[in-house]
């Protein structure tokens, strides 16, 4: 166990030190356990936003990259750094609260901390060369939303922030009001501004919150499952979004009021089916149906399930083991392609660089939305979802000739 903590421990030094850029040949070095594989691959996701951002130079090393069928490459490109800001941070934000694990995810975490508040002061700072502005088009009220929710989760970004970049954050959050949200999932965007506002400001708008919630309850069809507006689509939005916004909002909202202690009762039930639904989704190999929009998010499809995770929320039927087991397959499995990465910054694509399975919106920050499957890094490290023995996810059994129990749907109302 020293000496793979020290191999774990000379990586990252020599990550820190700009010696080594391969972090998938490393990882096969230290023969990792399954916490540190996962700190190794957020490290090479994460690093060249946060330490571009800290030292004030992440519009001068971004790659400015758009899908090719962007429908307005200047103003994609232009909002780009919030959103990767957001993405990023919705993932990593409660592994930056804890305070346990090895010498070297101590080590580690010190210098993300270092980076992630010097380069919030930097995108919140008028003066800097990377200042972010919130209120240059729609696009940014769903980006600050990412940051607000990296916020709910994490108090700890909030208590360590500085005063200056606490008021500017406030006003940043605050502007994007003047943004009417497109009728589907953005709906709930405008909702977790007003969350981050009722836990954090003197104000919020209940107005926001309530039509949110009442709309989503009117586009959901049942086995844990919602429209993303009027129309259903077989895609991975009840994870990049609706769910994971859903269960944030509520964990605010029901400390504020009681008026919604029903619908949160339903909330919770539908978050648990849809966690089932989620695990049965994940191939034996980690592969996933590529079905529906926004592919080039990666693990961020499983959004969910790592949040119900982190937040010990998994239904019966799910252990922790075998939630673990089935996420670390999708993180290997959506990060193995040799050309997943162009510089050190993510490709577009979901395995490797596929630019035919781009959208009109995405940039060079939108797959960073993967960087939310590190949730349950906010876990400690001696928690059970860590130290529980590995199990075969659903598929892997089924599919191995192991006997299972059968899927069904659920009438939840």
């Amino acid at each position: 166990m020293k000496k793979r903590l020290f191999y774990l421990w000379l990586f990252l030094f020599l990550c820190n030190t700009g010696y080594t850029q391969n972090t998938k040949k490393q990882a096969a070095q230290l023969t990792a356990t399954t916490r540190e594989y996962w700190l190794l691959q957020m490290d090479q996701l994460v690093r060249p936003v946060l330490r571009s951002l800290a030292h004030d130079s992440l519009r001068l090393t971004m790659p400015q990259t758009t899908a090719p069928q962007v429908d307005n490459k200047a103003q994609r490109i232009k909002v780009q750094y919030v959103e990767v800001l957001g993405r990023v941070l919705a993932g990593i934000a409660p592994w930056l609260g804890q305070e346990d694990g090895s010498a070297a995810e101590i080590k580690l975490r010190r210098q993300y901390r270092a980076w992630t508040l010097a380069g919030l002061k930097n995108a919140l700072d008028s003066n800097s060369r990377d200042f972010m502005r919130f209120d240059v088009g729609g696009q940014q009220l769903v980006d600050a939303a990412f940051i607000a929710l990296a916020f709910v989760r994490s108090p700890w970004l909030w208590e360590h922030l500085d005063a200056n970049s606490k008021e500017r954050l406030v006003a940043s959050i605050r502007s994007t009001r003047q943004f009417r949200p497109v009728f589907s999932n953005w709906l709930l965007f405008s909702a977790m501004n007003e969350a981050f506002l009722a836990k954090y400001a003197s104000d919020w708008d209940v107005m926001r919150v309530d039509y949110a919630l009442q709309q989503l309850e009117q586009w959901y069809i049942g086995d844990g499952m919602y429209k993303d507006g009027p129309h259903y689509a077989f895609d991975y939005y009840n994870s990049y979004v609706i769910h994971p916004f859903l269960a944030g909002i509520m964990d605010v909202i029901q400390d504020k009021t009681k008026s919604y202690d029903a619908m949160f009762a339903k909330i919770k039930l539908r978050n648990e089916r849809y966690a089932i639904i989620q695990e049965r989704l994940i191939n034996a190999d980690g592969s996933f149906p590529p079905t529906g929009r926004s592919l080039i998010y990666r693990a961020g499809a499983f959004h969910h399930l790592a949040d119900m995770a982190f937040k010990k929320r998994l239904p019966k039927g799910l252990t922790e083991g075998q939630v673990r087991s089935a996420l670390s397959a999708v993180l290997k499995k959506t990060t193995e392609s040799a050309d997943t990465y162009r510089d050190g910054w993510l490709s577009l694509g979901l395995y490797g660089e596929q630019p035919g399975l781009t959208d009109f919106y995405n940039n060079q920050g939108s797959p960073y939305l993967c960087s939310t499957i590190f949730l349950p890094l906010g876990l400690p490290a001696n928690d059970s979802f860590w130290t529980a023995g590995p199990q075969d996810w659903s598929a892997k059994r089924i599919w191995s000739g192991q006997d299972w129990a059968k899927d069904h749907s659920e009438a939840i109302p």
